[in-house]
């Protein structure tokens, strides 16, 4: 298990399904999250109409100092029975079961409050805060009306189905997982979640019970909590952080604690070629500081304190070939360093279906550097470095998304478990259905820790391999889609989408116990994408047949994946 260091900010430094076969149970299956579509909601995305007296436009309210007068929420339940086609039965038995989220925690979300100057950069900033919320399908605030010098807000969400008892199942590379689970996105409308869940994959069963608040105690502060029960060891995660939720937020500070016992295994051909103990304990503390947004940027410092350490053990019940990683301990102090430009735009049907996207089109870089020495209990001296960077373009139904990332350590003048990774996104808008999306991924590794590989395989987008088929110290992805979104909306439940692809991709390098790579590997396909437009679970259902075009002879000839991904 990889450990995370804490978020510090949330800038984007970027199952199975069948026919359904009626109606009625379809809904039932939906609403009580029965229904292996997992995904996250999707619904109309134009603001609701307001009709009021005349406001001045964003501009000239600013000019004029205008502040901010009565914010009323209005907080739609998950159907619309004004609307004759959600006016039905067991819909409303649903809008009535469903507690719909307070008022209060909306409010809470605002960075704007009676009194404030009205600023139109503030309330963009709220609205996509609440649509970051699994909760929320998708938020609106517009001003209603203007009077004395003060600006009456109107702020709609939209609540989404969020009690999950169900099943989930999932087939990507010729292998299967399924797992039951009990959750709640936003108890008793409080925007707190708890789950208790069970599943098993190809490593490992797992039974877990967690909870996480975003906004515990009515602050800015999230509170994570998770413990799970491994058939191979345990899970043990807190995390408290209050982080730089705006681009005009000064402080922020975290902790977490991490431990975990596991099995970690290699894998090769989509086999396991090499099995080993792994401990992991990982701690972390920091706080950071802003001057806000200034002329169109942020700048941001943090410093902190890490201790990570891993230990490894061979498995007694493995007989094949072995290689273990060497024990390491980092104890290290760090400083951290974020540049970010304000540049959003809100899109739709590019990576979601009939959602509003926010996109990041600013320049972000981000450079983090620590030293760990012996003298703070750290087996070896090495300097640790984490950095990123991106930027985006939109040129009329154009858009390109760069992003990057360089992370590793430096021991003894040389890199170690170092990983340049890079991608390129490509969006051509044809029309209001029709999207031409193209992709290129790459990664290449130094002296890479025994037990971090660069795989390439069904489960990271060669989908027409098997899972983790390839491995390497280096690796690139091309890909290619031609999507399609539909106007159908089955039941008033669900968003559908359909895309055709091209994959491409290879490693090179030798990684310890793997076999000779096999060239650039291919292969081509096609498939259904579902959005679900009434629950916060997931995101975008991909059901696919995807033939790989090369390879060797013993794989399958077709492979058939069912994956809830983040994006089309």
């Amino acid at each position: 298990m990889q450990f995370d260091a804490i978020a510090e900010d949330d800038s984007p430094l970027p199952r199975n399904t069948r026919h359904p076969p009626s109606a009625p149970l379809v809904t039932l299956l939906c609403l009580l999250g029965l229904t292996p579509f997992r995904t996250a909601v999707a619904a109309e995305t134009q603001p609701p109409s307001e009709a009021a007296e005349a406001v001045p436009s964003d501009a000239e309210l600013e000019t004029a100092g205008a502040v901010i007068g009565e914010i009323r929420v209005d907080n739609q339940n998950i159907f619309d029975t004004n609307d004759p086609k959600d006016d039905i039965p067991i819909y409303r038995l649903a809008n009535r079961l469903h507690i719909r989220t307070k008022q209060g925690v909306i409010l809470h979300q605002l960075l704007v409050r009676p009194g404030d100057r009205y600023s139109r950069h503030l309330l963009d900033e709220s609205e996509r805060n609440l649509r970051s919320q699994r909760y929320f399908y998708d938020a609106w605030i517009l001003p209603t009306s203007y009077h004395d010098g003060k600006v009456d807000l109107r702020v709609t969400t939209r609540d989404v189905w969020t009690l999950d008892p169900g099943i989930d199942f999932g087939r990507s590379g010729g292998t299967n997982s399924i797992g039951f689970a009990i959750a709640e996105l936003n108890l008793l409308g409080t925007g707190a979640g708890i789950s208790l869940s069970h599943k098993s994959t190809v490593d490992r069963s797992e039974t877990s019970v967690g909870f996480s608040n975003n906004h515990a105690f009515g602050t800015w502060t999230s509170v994570n909590l998770d413990y799970a029960e491994l058939s191979d060891g345990t899970l043990r995660s807190v995390i408290i952080n209050r982080p730089f939720y705006s681009l005009e937020t000064h402080l922020a500070g975290g902790v977490i604690a991490q431990a975990n016992d596991h099995i970690d295994h290699l894998y090769d051909r989509g086999k396991t070629i090499d099995e080993f103990h792994d401990h992991g304990v990982f701690s972390e503390i920091y706080t950071g500081w802003s001057s806000g947004l200034q002329n169109g940027w942020v700048r941001r410092w943090s410093v902190g304190l890490t201790y990570d350490e891993r230990r490894f053990a061979p498995v007694a019940s493995w007989t094949g070939p072995a290689v273990l990683p060497q024990d390491r301990k980092f104890v290290y102090p760090w400083i951290r360093f974020d540049l970010l430009e304000d540049h959003y735009i809100k899109l739709a049907n590019r990576d979601q279906i009939g959602k509003t996207e926010d996109f990041y089109l600013g320049t972000s870089v981000s450079v983090r550097v620590g030293w760990a020495d012996s003298a703070l209990g750290s087996s070896r001296s090495a300097l640790l470095f984490q950095s990123a960077a991106g930027h985006g373009v939109i040129a009329g139904r154009s858009t390109l998304v760069l992003s990057s990332t360089f992370t590793g350590r430096l021991e003894g003048g040389d890199l170690h478990n170092a990983v340049l990774a890079g991608a390129i996104r490509y969006y051509a808008q044809q029309s209001s259905k029709w999207l031409f999306f193209t992709a290129l991924h790459a990664a290449a590794g130094r002296r890479l820790d025994v037990e971090n590989q660069i795989l390439l395989g069904g489960d990271n987008g060669l989908r027409g391999y098997p899972l983790r088929y390839q491995d390497g110290t280096s690796r690139a992805l091309w890909t290619v889609e031609q999507r399609y979104f539909t106007d159908w909306y089955p039941f008033r439940l669900f968003r559908v989408g359909a895309a055709v692809f091209f994959d491409a991709g290879r490693t090179w390098g030798n990684a310890p116990l793997a076999s000779p790579n096999l060239g650039t590997l291919k292969d081509v396909g096609f498939g259904a994408r579902f959005g679900n437009a009434r629950t916060g679970f997931g995101n975008i259902v991909h059901v696919d047949l995807a033939f790989p075009l090369n390879g060797e002879r013993s794989i399958n000839k077709m492979q058939f994946l069912v994956q809830t991904q983040a994006s089309f």
